[in-house]
């Protein structure tokens, strides 16, 4: 049983690394976006450039909601 422990708390820290990674991708989204404003762009080029970072929005979501199923599915098991 200590094994399957260690799994578990390996299982949290993984999950718990990719929730933090998702989050400093949703910052440096925020950020970007907050630029782009900044820049004055007239409504299409802050369309392109906002389509243009919709990826990372997307992606850092992702990767941030894998990392919480993780953890969840760590404690819930372990």
């Amino acid at each position: 049983m200590e094994q399957s422990s260690t799994i578990f708390e390996m299982v949290i820290f993984a999950g718990a690394v990719l929730t933090a990674l998702g989050i400093i991708g949703i910052v440096m989204f925020i950020a970007r976006v907050r630029a782009a404003q900044k820049e004055q762009l007239e409504d299409e080029a802050l369309k392109a450039r906002l389509g243009a970072l919709m990826p990372l929005n997307l992606g850092s979501f992702l990767v941030s909601a894998i990392g919480l199923m993780m953890v969840v599915m760590g404690v819930i098991l372990g």
